[in-house]
């Protein structure tokens, strides 16, 4: 679940200088774009050029106890990001080459942010994407559709993943399948309790069916 994808950073630093982004227009604008960018654009994928710097704690919780809290602070302009966790503090600079040192706390941060702003993903990383079809979701059982994003089986921290997102007719993801490249592992969870942060819709809590796993994000600012 973990990509290290080098699209990611570009697409940041493509995102950050270029104006015409600012040119973009709503899915209501433009019924022409495709579902994967209407699903980005409807979660404020425009606005993203305009921030500065995001900080959030990353939670997960598993029958009511806490098993991960990450406190993380990004600097968008420069991709300078620190990791408070465990009252250790750890920073680094996001580059083509990482130092084997800088892994740890690498892997954890394309992890959480992962979570954080996946529908910008659908347009930053070399995904590829099922064309949508009418689904029954696995949790709330009820018909929506359904788009496959599916990774490459070569680079990444956990290359070939895949999920099926679930999302309503306002192109809002409302529940997805994580699937791993090897067949062993398979988690459905919610997408709920999204707020708004400039602009910036995120889903602050992900659920399972029994409630028994619970990842959640707090303390989220957006500058």
């Amino acid at each position: 679940m973990k990509k290290l994808l080098l699209t990611f950073l570009a697409g940041i630093a493509l995102i950050s200088c270029n104006e015409d982004k600012k040119k973009e227009v709503t899915p209501e604008e433009n019924p022409n774009l495709d579902v994967h960018e209407k699903i980005a654009m409807v979660n404020g994928f425009k606005e993203f050029d305009s921030i500065k710097k995001i900080k959030f704690t990353f939670n997960v919780k598993v029958n009511d106890s806490i098993r991960s809290e990450r406190r993380w602070n990004w600097n968008v302009g420069t991709n300078k990001i620190s990791l408070t966790e465990n009252d250790s503090v750890m920073s680094y600079t996001r580059k083509d080459s990482l130092a084997e040192n800088k892994k740890y706390i690498d892997q954890r941060f394309v992890n959480d942010s992962y979570w954080l702003l996946f529908p910008f993903q659908l347009k930053w990383s070399l995904a590829d994407l099922s064309e949508p079809k009418k689904a029954t979701a696995p949790i709330s059982g009820d018909e929506m559709q359904m788009l496959t994003v599916s990774y490459p089986k070569d680079g990444g921290y956990t290359p070939g993943d895949s999920y099926d997102i679930y999302f309503d007719d306002e192109f809002m993801i409302r529940e997805w399948v994580y699937k791993s490249s090897d067949g062993g592992r398979e988690m459905a969870t919610t997408w709920e309790d999204y707020k708004d942060f400039k602009g910036i819709k995120i889903a602050t809590m992900h659920k399972s069916k029994d409630d028994s796993f619970e990842l959640f994000f707090d303390d989220i600012t957006v500058e």
